[in-house]
């Protein structure tokens, strides 16, 4: 594990260079960088493009209830459409709407703006689109594309808070699954592995700053959602060894739905236990970015939104695959 006053150093310096428009390369560094960027290429053409570049279709009406539907927009890459799934009923879309429905009672209808292979340069079409089935709750998940792409830390947080910020304006809900840890990546060798890995969570932590700022809630995916991605490679990920398995989109769907549920007012917030709760939001996201499922939103301590160290936040940690209707 990082040590997570780094985490939140890198994190601040990051989010006061995305909110200024402005700072270095990266957080680590312009050698670094070029190292991360070649041996990306490297790994992409190991991996390869065995899936395509389209997730099933999934957009239509999930659960069968009466009422006006819950309208859910996924956004983001790869993670958002499902790639490497045949059925559309194992994408993360599909399985969040069975569960929000179930829990809602009402329908859901979904909408896919997301794209593999998309940065987070690309969320501001992805709004366009999204704004149009006028969204009650949005998902995101973005992140790997900014950390294999030619794209700052800084830059990458600066696109996504404007489309958080936008969806929230819209009135929208918003819930971000924070760039997930890509150095559980098998064909990603060392020392693009330590690279990504230190990479990877510091994005996560300042996009966590990023997105409770604007107004939504974020869920670490860190080391791809759990330990399970290390210790069980061959069920949780899929034939490219880069993107999930069913099995890993469920694990990040579930993750998720929680969330979801709670940001709606479907479902109550979780009893925060010793170790969580109230923190100031540098603190709360270096610590979320270590741990599979942790939540991050705003919260206010004596009717005041910041403190002496910056914005309050509450954090959970929620048991990852927890189901609304378990608790």
């Amino acid at each position: 594990m990082f040590w997570t006053p780094g985490v939140a150093r890198a994190a601040r310096r990051i989010a006061a260079a995305a909110a200024v428009g402005g700072g270095g390369l990266t957080a680590l560094g312009v050698t670094a960088y070029g190292l991360l960027f070649a041996e990306s290429l490297v790994a992409r053409k190991m991996i390869g493009r065995p899936h395509g570049l389209e997730g099933p279709p999934s957009e239509g009406v999930y659960g069968a209830f009466s009422g006006p539907p819950v309208s859910l927009v996924m956004l983001g890459d790869s993670l958002s459409v499902g790639l490497g799934m045949t059925d559309p009923a194992k994408t993360p879309g599909v399985l969040i709407a069975y569960g929000l429905a179930a829990v809602a009672e009402r329908p859901v209808r979904v909408s896919v703006v997301g794209k593999s292979g998309a940065p987070s340069a690309e969320l501001a079409l992805q709004v366009d689109r999204a704004l149009k089935a006028k969204p009650d709750v949005a998902v995101i998940f973005v992140g790997a594309n900014d950390v294999t792409t030619q794209t700052s830390p800084a830059t990458a947080v600066r696109h996504l808070a404007k489309a958080v910020r936008r969806l929230r304006e819209a009135g929208a809900e918003v819930i971000v699954g924070t760039c997930p840890d890509l150095g559980t990546v098998r064909p990603i060798g060392q020392p693009l592995r330590w690279v990504t890995r230190r990479w990877s969570r510091q994005l996560a932590a300042a996009q966590t700053v990023a997105v409770v700022e604007a107004g939504g809630r974020t869920v670490a995916f860190a080391d791809l959602l759990g330990p399970e991605f290390a210790t069980n490679p061959t069920e949780m990920f899929g034939p490219d060894r880069f993107h999930p398995s069913d099995r890993g989109y469920a694990q990040a769907a579930y993750a998720v739905l929680p969330s979801v549920c709670a940001a709606l007012g479907l479902w109550p917030e979780p009893r925060p236990v010793r170790g969580e709760g109230l923190q100031p939001i540098y603190l709360a996201a270096a610590t979320a970015a270590e741990e599979p499922g942790a939540e991050v939103t705003a919260t206010r301590v004596a009717g005041r939104a910041t403190g002496p160290h910056g914005r309050w936040v509450t954090l959970f940690r929620r048991r990852l695959g927890e189901m609304p209707h378990d608790a």
